[in-house]
Formats: C-alpha cells, sequence, structure tokens
C-alpha cells in the first residue's frame, strides 16, 4: 500500500475501527461490495484512497486491492483485481 501520508493516517483509524466494530461498520468508513467483499473509504489532503479487503478467520482485515480514487464509481481493473485475490484466498 503506498498511500500518502494524510491517506494512510486516515486508512489506519479507519481499519482500527473496523478490527474493533466489524466490517459493517458502514458509511462514511466503509461500504459492502458484495460477495464478502468491503471498502475502507479513507479520504486526506492529498485526495480519496480506497482500500478494499475481506475479513478471514473472525476480526483480521486482509486488503486485497489499495488504490487513490480518482472518479467517482470504483474502477472495474481495481474491483476485479480484489475479486481475483479474494477467491484465490478462498480456494
Amino acid at each position: 500500500m503506498n498511500f500518502p501520508t494524510g491517506i494512510l493516517a486516515n486508512f489506519i483509524h479507519i481499519a482500527e475501527m473496523v478490527e474493533e466494530f466489524g466490517p459493517a461498520l458502514g458509511k462514511p468508513y466503509t461500504a459492502p461490495m458484495g460477495n464478502g467483499l468491503f471498502e475502507i473509504r479513507a479520504k486526506g489532503k492529498e485526495g480519496i484512497g480506497r482500500s478494499l479487503y475481506c475479513m478471514l478467520k473472525g476480526q483480521e482485515i486482509i486488503i486485497l486491492n489499495s488504490f487513490i480514487k480518482k472518479t467517482q464509481k470504483t474502477p472495474k481493473k481495481e474491483l476485479d483485481l480484489a475479486k481475483k485475490r479474494l477467491k484465490e484466498i478462498k480456494s
């Protein structure tokens, strides 16, 4: 994960909340993406970062893909990469 400092600080804070309260934390921090895939929505002065993750083995967060968001919609290639990695983890 190669986020700028401000986005990274926000990401760490949100990830700690997800560990404590679970993946259904909800907006503005997280959002479900379907099939056990969630996104962390981290903002900073440098922009907006997204990390797509799943939770396995209790409250353990597994980050599948992270990127800086440049459009309103999550890019298909980023979502497809996370889905591919999730499938690999589950098999």
